[in-house]
């Protein structure tokens, strides 16, 4: 098998994975600073049962996190060491500032909250929670400064076929990286809040401390679904921001063949590569010229503007793409119909609903999922857009059996930390809030 082909697959698995856990704790942490200030707040010692019951789950959350995360490395230095020698220098630079900056504030005191409830004064707690939320936050900031380098890079020039910086400012914002930091931060609340709506649904539903449960409901809902809603408006920004500056990727988006002034937004279709067409297509007339320039004439670029070798694939990204939308809609009418209910004093009790919060908790981390397959596999065929060529950024000398082997070493013990992650995020859950807010549960760290 190719080489290239199978790094590439193999990274998408590795990275794929671990991104299930950063989103998640990105929610969990907002979700802990929020009791502990209505703990402050309002005195009541079942907020404080809450949070200590949700730093358990976020503390295991985040230790697989981490575990899953050290093989990306592994991955750069091996399967990607020519992307490395040519542009390690700036894209090395955030990554090792998450890990100064970011990593040990957000492990550091995450310790404090699972070790120092009773121990410190409330004042030292309460502002370790919000160190937390803040070290996850920078540590999204850094991440998503080094990928959003890849998709539109600024602030360097090449030097001998090495990238090198020329201004930091410019580098770390680039054109892409506020409105795909603010587009991911949503994800992950609406991701943790949800997972911490489910958990207040499964108590209720079972029976269990349903008046702490209750608590914990109305404000996982609430961050669920302002998140759910500011994502609306983040993709659609994102969306403009693709189309300035990356439009192959937003023709590939639509499958968009030839450039048109009043381009249509493609609702459905099934695109078609080899013959450039998009068969069954249901489509709204300059609906996406509309969106992305305010302007029903304005003029969208098509894939045929651009070079066969040049143009990443569609079909991939299409569906990616429109179904992350789908479920982005899906999430604001789910938050919608929670807070109906809750205006008819029956979100407590009706159990459809509640069922439904169970139900719907993979979704937000498939929509996560699409939305990073979509603006990964989008930027092909350029591992740095325009910079340097994913084929080019591949080692050169690392045989396809020997990543074969990888690919499949790291599946099975991926699979092994998701049983045993799993099973230890379920025992959390299952030990209830009502339990010493001081004692982490067995197995959670």
């Amino acid at each position: 098998m190719d080489a290239v082909f199978l790094a590439r697959l193999q990274f998408g698995i590795i990275a794929g994975f671990h991104f299930l856990f950063p989103p998640t704790t990105l929610g969990l942490t907002f979700v802990v600073l929020i009791l502990e200030i209505l703990y402050h707040r309002t005195k009541n010692e079942a907020y404080q049962r809450l949070s200590a019951y949700m730093v358990k789950v976020l503390g295991t959350v985040f230790v697989m996190g981490v575990a899953t995360g050290i093989s990306l490395e592994f991955a750069f230095g091996n399967n990607w060491a020519s992307y490395s020698r040519a542009v390690g220098d700036i894209f090395g630079a955030p990554l090792a500032a998450e890990a100064v900056f970011s990593f040990f504030l957000e492990s550091v005191f995450l310790g404090v909250l699972v070790f120092g409830r009773g121990r410190v004064k409330p004042r030292t707690y309460r502002l370790s929670a919000f160190l937390v939320f803040l070290g996850a936050h920078l540590s999204g900031l850094w991440i998503i400064i080094a990928n959003s380098w890849m998709q539109t890079p600024a602030g360097f020039r090449m030097e001998g076929g090495r990238a090198v910086l020329t201004d930091f400012f410019a580098a770390a914002f680039n054109p892409s990286t506020v409105v795909r930091y603010v587009h991911t931060i949503l994800g992950g609340w609406m991701t943790g809040a949800l997972v911490a709506a489910a958990i207040a649904a499964w108590l209720m539903l079972k029976g269990r401390s349903t008046d702490k449960a209750a608590l914990l409901l109305k404000p996982a809902l609430a961050l669920f679904t302002v998140a759910a809603v500011l994502q609306l408006g983040s993709g659609h920004a994102h969306s403009i921001q693709v189309t300035r500056t990356q439009p192959e990727k937003m023709a590939a988006f639509e499958a968009l063949w030839e450039t048109a002034d009043g381009a249509p937004f493609t609702v459905f279709g099934i695109p078609d590569a080899k013959n450039e067409r998009t068969h069954l297509a249901v489509r709204v007339p300059k609906m996406l010229s509309f969106l992305v320039h305010f302007d029903p004439d304005g003029r969208v670029l098509g894939l045929n503007e651009f070079p066969k070798e040049d143009r990443p694939p569609v079909l991939l990204p299409f569906a990616s793409y429109h179904l992350m939308i789908l479920l982005g809609l899906a999430f604001i009418a789910l938050g919608a119909a929670g807070w109906a209910l809750a205006a008819k004093k029956r979100l407590l009790s009706h159990r459809g609903f509640l069922k439904l919060l169970l139900f719907a908790v993979p979704l937000p981390y498939l929509a996560n999922e699409l939305g990073w397959i979509a603006a990964e596999v989008g930027r092909q065929p350029w591992a740095v857009h325009k910079v340097l060529r994913t084929a080019d950024a591949a080692s050169a000398v690392v045989p396809a059996g020997n990543i074969l082997f990888s690919l499949v070493l790291f599946t099975l013990i991926y699979a092994l930390i998701a049983a045993v992650g799993l099973k230890v995020v379920l025992r959390t859950v299952r030990s209830g809030p009502d339990g010493d807010p001081a004692a982490p549960a067995k197995g959670a760290l």
